[in-house]
């Protein structure tokens, strides 16, 4: 999409064309714009093409099994340069690479970077003397330990010299940036935050320093949480207690001004001069394109996904709360009371519970209108979404906590989180649910497993059998769990011991199922081995597959009968009457 000088809208890349890229599988930096002219990666294909003004878009890459995405132009010499992921090589894993591409589509390209595991973020300094990019190796993940690189480029746009300038395996760099005088900034974690730094006449210097986080993890391309709007200012974001903030910070004086505005969730930061350009929501605001004017200090709409026009006496919003965990720990979490002006529950009845496992599960709850959150909120449930140890957004300590204790730490945080409410009085203790996808659906499942806290469950296209999750997924992942479990196989038995796969005589509740058929990161095979176990122990369960859906439903028709299926299972497993009607689904042992 578009938005002109005057704020019309209008669509430039239509159907059949869909910009997506799937390096990494999670995608992300998908296109590039210069000139006027849109360079894209294509979902069904995965070719680069160049579409101008007033044509068709025309593929610039060949039409091999290759990967593109970040993409910078380099006007000077008339290439793309990018993260390109080679799948040629039937059997073995994918290369990652930095590669310089002809803007006319002029030969297949040429490897400009090589040798390690990943790359990212390829920044080109403004007067195309450098390149400054991020690179890291397994079995790191890009918020364990990433290095960045600066390489200077020669006349005919090879690589000279080139230096590492900060980062490691125990120190998390993302963003870099350069500023129109030729300094680069970046993101580092090196004090147990992702703060602020910049790299000038060879030396680094911290800009200021916080107990805040001013960048999240970066699991798709493009991400920014700053962007360089002269050599004298810097607009950011940082989060602290699971809220986003947004600021300008003058890089000389280093003074850090908080900008008034009436978002709690702020990602994709961009900057023009004078201005700035950012995603944001609220509890009561869905997710749009803000733009905020530095001389008039006002923050303008120019763009909302959606607009549901939700009167606010439905609306539930958030409440963040610390509540005490296993080693005498606190751990985070976001809760939300029922709310539907047209109900009042009993004077002596407390809620149901729906405690939320987000995935990752390297991630972070969000802030921003959720009407997943608020269908249920708006159903009689009070909702727990709970940022348990290995969650981003509490410092780098907080991340670690994870490190060799997943399906340990989350499940203990997930648990006393709702055993937290229920001593507080704030809900009721014997119908309490947990849900999750992903590594959110492994916790979900662990916690039904090797608990009997909950009284149900739903896990979407969750992980039962770690084993099987090392040997089947994807690159990126591939090594994801030597950290958060331990080396395999030197470490099977732990593989094992947390694997609810192996331990199903354990289940003690009902749970319903739900997975995509083209799942290449938690594969189908997963939720059907916990299905045929389920069946065999005679618990009421439910399980739903369904067609052209991957990690992630993307279909609204699938959606909605996702939610409301889980709605009509907790109905018959809680014993109560639904308010709207809703298309049953088969629940096998349900008598049982």
């Amino acid at each position: 999409m578009r938005c002109n000088l005057d704020g019309q809208i209008q669509e430039i890349l239509a159907a059949p064309f869909n910009a997506r890229t799937l390096v990494h599988e999670y995608g992300g930096g998908t296109f590039v714009v210069a000139d006027g002219i849109l360079y894209f990666s294509n979902f069904s294909d995965q070719r680069l093409y160049r579409l101008e003004p007033n044509s068709q878009p025309r593929p610039i890459t060949p039409k091999v099994e290759m990967r593109y995405a970040d993409g910078c132009i380099d006007r000077r010499r008339g290439r793309l340069l990018c993260v390109r992921e080679d799948h040629t090589h039937m059997g073995r894993e994918a290369v990652n690479t930095l590669v310089c591409l002809d803007l006319d589509g002029n030969g297949s390209g040429d490897v400009l970077v090589s040798g390690n595991d990943f790359y990212s973020s390829p920044r080109l300094r403004p007067d195309g003397s450098h390149l400054a990019w991020l690179t890291w190796n397994h079995p790191n993940m890009p918020w364990d330990g990433t290095e960045l690189w600066v390489g200077e480029l020669q006349a005919d746009g090879s690589l000279g010299r080139t230096e590492r300038i900060a980062g490691g395996v125990n120190e998390s760099i993302i963003q870099p940036e350069w500023s129109p005088d030729g300094i680069l900034y970046f993101i580092s974690d090196r004090t147990g935050w992702w703060n602020l730094y910049r790299w000038r006449e060879k030396r680094i210097e911290p800009l200021h320093n916080m107990a805040a986080e001013f960048g999240r993890p970066h699991w798709t391309f493009a991400m920014s949480s700053f962007a360089i709007e002269s050599t004298r200012r810097i607009f950011c974001a940082y989060t602290t207690q699971g809220t986003w903030h947004l600021a300008e910070l003058d890089t000389t004086t280093l003074t850090l001004r908080s900008i008034e505005n009436p978002y709690s969730e702020i990602t994709y930061v961009r900057a023009a001069p004078s201005q700035l350009v950012f995603v944001a929501g609220s509890p009561t605001e869905s997710e749009r394109i803000a733009k905020f004017d530095f001389v008039t200090r006002q923050t303008e709409v120019l763009y909302s996904s959606r607009d549901p026009m939700i009167d606010s006496e439905y609306l539930s919003t958030p409440r963040a709360i610390e509540f005490p965990t296993s080693h005498d720990l606190t751990a985070h979490a976001l809760f939300y009371v029922p709310r539907n002006r047209e109900f009042n529950s009993l004077a002596d009845e407390l809620p149901p519970l729906i405690v939320m496992s987000h995935g990752g599960p390297t991630s972070s709850t969000r802030t921003t209108l959720n009407l997943g959150i608020q269908y249920w909120t708006s159903r009689g449930f009070a909702v727990l979404d709970v940022n348990y140890g290995g969650s981003t957004g509490y410092g780098r300590a907080y991340r670690q906590r994870l490190y060799g204790q997943w399906g340990v730490v989350d499940v203990d945080d997930c648990v006393n989180s709702a055993l937290y409410l229920v001593t507080q009085g704030d809900v009721d203790g014997n119908r309490l649910a947990i849900r999750g996808g992903s590594a959110g659906g492994y916790t979900t499942l662990c916690a039904l497993t090797f608990r009997n806290t909950f009284k149900a469950g739903a896990s979407y296209f969750g992980i039962s059998d770690l084993e099987a999750f090392d040997k089947t997924t994807h690159k990126f992942e591939s090594r994801y769990d030597t950290k958060l479990v331990g080396p395999y196989p030197e470490t099977r038995d732990r593989y094992r011991e947390r694997s609810p796969i192996h331990f199903t005589d354990r289940i003690s509740c009902p749970m319903i199922l739900f997975q995509g058929l083209e799942d290449k990161i938690v594969p189908p095979s997963q939720a059907e081995l916990m299905v045929k176990a389920l069946r065999e122990k005679q618990l009421p369960y439910a399980y739903l597959p369904f067609e052209g859906e991957q990690h992630g439903f993307r279909q609204k028709k699938n959606i909605k009968r996702a939610f409301e299926a889980e709605l009509y299972f907790y109905s018959k497993i809680f014993g109560f009457n639904l308010a709207d009607p809703i298309n049953p689904i088969p629940i096998e042992n349900l008598r049982a």
